[in-house]
């Protein structure tokens, strides 16, 4: 099937960024919004695309993640302006949970210099960040090591998790939906995530713009759970009256 540069471009955007909301690629393209509209119909009636209100995604499984090499690269820029925003909030000589997630591990990243931070984590690729701080007490969570990425998951993780009270947590996720559910793709991570939410005073979630409308299957929480919401860019509708409806602080962190 021929398409024309416009919707090559469009398509083209919306693989780089996982979604796209029509306002976004009306602005990019130079075009009304309805020919956005027109050009996301023929590409989701040829399977290229999903949409969804607002906007479009690629088409993905509700089933299984991508590989954690393809998450390292997906929006780096956006995930690292995110894990400065983060850093920029956490307060020296607090206490942290940090989950699974290449977003979390940019986080780490960023965190690096801070000064008397306790750092829990089921995140061995954030445990070997942090550790190379000598003012950073580490702890890492007992349990099953998931090859493919490095995270700690499975029941003793829970258990190990459920022994601690602190400061933040700070969380990533693989996709929102739009009734307001944060989502992922393994029952034995998402038993992990809750147990973190659970033990902590405040819930920071840090999700890149991608993440907004992507389904997953199984639900880990509700923005009502959450406090802080750090991303790259505005949420498209109907996320910023979900947010303000659950008095979720959002921080959206500019180039």
């Amino acid at each position: 099937m021929n398409h024309n540069p416009r919707q090559l471009r469009l398509l083209h955007t919306v693989q780089q960024n996982q979604s796209a909301s029509v306002e976004h690629l009306a602005d990019l393209l130079g075009v009304t919004l309805q020919t956005v509209r027109r050009d996301i119909q023929r590409l989701s009636e040829q399977g290229l695309l999903v949409r969804f209100h607002g906007g479009a995604r690629v088409p993905g499984s509700t089933v299984e993640n991508l590989e954690h090499t393809q998450r390292e690269t997906l929006n780096a820029e956006g995930k690292r302006r995110i894990a400065q925003a983060v850093a920029q909030a956490v307060p020296h000589h607090c206490s942290l949970i940090l989950n699974i997630g290449t977003t979390t591990e940019a986080i780490a990243r960023a965190l690096v210099h801070h000064q008397g931070l306790r750092v829990i984590t089921n995140n061995l690729n954030v445990a070997a960040t942090l550790s190379s701080n000598p003012d950073c007490e580490v702890i890492v969570a007992g349990g099953v090591v998931r090859s493919r990425d490095r995270g700690i998951i499975g029941e003793a993780a829970v258990d190990f998790i459920r022994q601690f009270r602190v400061d933040i947590a700070l969380i990533g996720i693989s996709g929102i939906e739009s009734d307001g559910t944060l989502r992922d793709f393994d029952l034995r991570e998402v038993k992990v995530a809750q147990a973190i939410i659970g033990q902590s005073r405040e819930v920071w979630l840090a999700a890149d713009h991608s993440k907004f409308n992507r389904p997953a299957m199984v639900e880990v929480a509700t923005l009502a759970q959450v406090d802080r919401l750090f991303t790259d860019a505005p949420p498209p509708k109907p996320f910023p009256a979900l947010l303000q409806e659950s008095e979720v602080r959002c921080t959206i962190a500019q180039p």
